[in-house]
């Protein structure tokens, strides 16, 4: 079950950070974030109302609130290294924050087994070569590897404290919800003070009212992923649990290759079989 929840976790993720990046690409990263997560705000709130997920309240919801006010940096930090690029060594670079839950794991105690501990390697190595990273070119600007480095620890942040913030069904519907009302006053207050310093919020020909549906679906996958993480960090080990979510740039690259028709190149091929691979010997295991 561990692997299951976390593989779908790596899909829905996957495909949030592919719809994310066409979105972006017309309308500020800001809105982006702060409408998907308005939208994601208003199913959770209704499923907390429907299960009465408000009896689960309690000292671990500060896990989700620290996970909402982590999250949007992480996020903005993340498209202002892509901005300064380049792309094939930030994305790879971004990956590299599942290294927080996995240490969390080792910390508390989780010892994987030897054919678990080869597929941890194997499938992180083929993450980061999914990316597509690139070994010569021009040189990557300082502040673009440290943004990433940032962004990096806030996603393998988020995974942790999410993990934490329930431990029921109905909990976690309460611990989304708050972690995602956060992420809206979190990231409605940075939209504010970047509107007033004057960057637009939209884009000149007004809200995207036709990408609505594609606003709603990156809001709630994004939720869901989460969702699904924290239920697979729950069943088993969270070093297996947290390397298989992270397969997500896999994911994006694939959804790339058949959406976009953008050709892997030979490098991210390479790390999409090693990707496999290692699930495959994580799954084993």
């Amino acid at each position: 079950m561990t692997a299951l929840f976390a593989l779908a976790t790596s899909l829905l993720w996957g495909l949030a950070d592919f719809g994310g990046g066409l979105l972006t690409r017309r309308t500020p990263a800001l809105t982006v974030v702060v409408v998907s997560q308005s939208i994601a705000v208003a199913v959770l709130g209704a499923i907390v109302v429907a299960t009465g997920a408000w009896s689960e309240a309690g000292p671990q919801l500060w896990f989700a609130v620290a996970a909402g006010l982590v999250g949007p940096v992480a996020m903005l930090s993340f498209y202002k290294a892509l901005a300064l690029g380049p792309m094939g060594v930030v994305s790879p670079l971004g990956s590299l924050g599942v290294a927080v839950p996995v240490s969390v794991g080792l910390v508390l105690g989780e010892r994987p087994g030897l054919l678990q501990v080869a597929g941890i390697v194997v499938a992180a190595a083929g993450v980061v070569l999914a990316g597509g990273p690139q070994f010569r070119g021009a040189p990557v600007q300082r502040q673009a590897v440290l943004l990433t480095l940032l962004a990096a620890f806030g996603f393998g942040a988020v995974m942790a404290l999410i993990a934490e913030a329930s431990t029921t069904l109905t909990g976690l519907f309460l611990a989304l919800f708050v972690q995602r009302v956060t992420n809206v006053v979190a990231g409605g207050t940075a939209l504010y003070v970047s509107v007033r310093r004057g960057a637009p919020a939209l884009p000149a020909e007004g809200f995207p009212w036709a990408s609505l549906p594609a606003l709603a679906f990156v809001g709630l996958a994004d939720v869901a992923a989460n969702g699904t993480y924290a239920i697979a960090a729950q069943q088993g080990p969270v070093t297996v649990a947290a390397i298989l979510a992270s397969l997500y740039p896999v994911v994006t690259a694939l959804a790339a290759r058949g959406f976009l028709g953008e050709r892997l190149r030979a490098v991210q091929a390479a790390g999409a079989g090693l990707a496999l691979a290692g699930t495959l010997l994580l799954a084993t295991g």
